[in-house]
């Protein structure tokens, strides 16, 4: 019998997917406190296509080559030294930032949570960045309450259908802004549809918002401040539109700085209006236990069907480098996840049940 073959995609240059390449690298090994897996399902994210073209905070440090890979669902095949509580042939998951677009790697045990048996790998890898940061944002960062108005921008994205329906969940009414081809996805969410190219979401609600969820940054995060009613809250989460307009790292950071550090001050004034930023690292290292507690409960609630992330296709590490060029082309209602054990050529149309 052969020895496995660790395939990873490994970025050899930072700039576009031509930087991309497919390698076979080390065997891995699990050293103390650590397992090894063999990956199952691991996201290919919009936060990806960031990193690569070197505008990600968290690993400007980074040099290439080195492997990209977000988050990971796998299969426990080794065991490192003073490991316990884990079993060979568990399934865990984990938030890696990189490393994960591998068939093999190797994970902190302290790290892991658990999956449940029976439920898609795929699905359960489209958790942990979006449903994990959408319900974060909802309950440890806005902490929300039955009744209140949100409204989400970026509503057809990953995280933006997290947000929808785990703000019904939540008792929220929920207006979801996206461009107007997603308006029946938005509906079949559960939330009212904003339609970005026609429609001014400032005018929606003349008295405003109680909280705002953009992961865009559109103009500063201006007219989304501008949306809530006095009091609310402005949860910023990314810079989309930063990235897309190709600003350099520094630039897009000295905005985020300066629009918080104002919306900050405004906040102290009678009815002031709340900025809070979320990074779902930053929360996590905060507060290590949450991370695990949250992921947890979502993945509780995709075995029970009471969620089921989209998952546009199922790739092979052949169409890597297309799958980042159909995210930064934007468009997509629902996630592409990389499956190491798919045959060439991956799944095309709907995923499997």
């Amino acid at each position: 019998m052969s020895e496995p073959r660790n395939r990873v995609v490994q970025l050899t240059r930072f700039g576009g997917p031509e930087g991309l390449a497919v390698v076979d690298a080390p065997m891995p090994t699990a050293r103390r406190g650590e397992v090894r897996i063999r990956v199952l399902a691991s996201g290919i994210e919009f936060t990806d296509t960031v990193i690569r073209r070197r505008l990600y905070a968290q690993t400007i440090w980074r040099r290439p080559p080195f492997i990209l890979g977000y988050d990971v669902v796998g299969e426990i095949d080794q065991l490192g030294p003073d490991v316990s509580g884990w079993r060979i042939g568990e399934r865990v998951a984990d938030l890696t930032v990189v490393g994960s677009n591998a068939a093999y790697r190797t994970l902190r045990a302290a790290n892991l949570a658990r999956v449940p048996p029976g439920v898609d790998a795929a699905e359960s890898a489209a958790l942990i960045l979006s449903w994990t940061t959408a319900y974060q944002l909802l309950h440890r960062s806005a902490r929300v309450r039955p009744g209140q108005r949100a409204l989400v921008h970026g509503a057809a994205g990953a995280v933006g259908q997290a947000l929808l329906v785990l703000g019904r969940f939540a008792g929220l009414q929920v207006w979801g802004a996206a461009r107007g081809a997603h308006a029946a996805l938005v509906r079949e969410l559960g939330a009212t549809p904003i339609d970005t190219e026609r429609d001014d979401f400032t005018r929606v609600l003349p008295d405003g918002f109680d909280v705002v969820f953009d992961g865009i940054g559109e103009d500063r995060f201006r007219r989304s401040f501008a949306a809530l009613k006095p009091g609310g809250v402005l949860c910023a989460f990314g810079y989309t539109a930063s990235v897309q307009a190709k600003r350099r790292l520094g630039s897009i950071l000295l905005a985020l700085l300066s629009v918080y550090g104002g919306r900050w001050l405004l906040s102290w004034l009678p009815g002031g209006k709340r900025p809070r930023l979320y990074s779902i690292n930053l929360m996590r290292a905060l507060h290590p236990a949450w991370f695990r507690e949250d992921l947890e409960r979502l993945l509780g609630l995709l075995q029970a069907g009471a969620i089921r992330p989209k998952v546009a296709e199922r790739i092979t590490f052949d169409a890597v480098a297309a799958a980042h060029r159909r995210l930064e082309q934007g468009g997509l209602a629902g996630k592409l996840v990389l499956c190491p054990d798919l045959p060439s050529g991956g799944e095309r149309g709907p995923p499997r049940p």
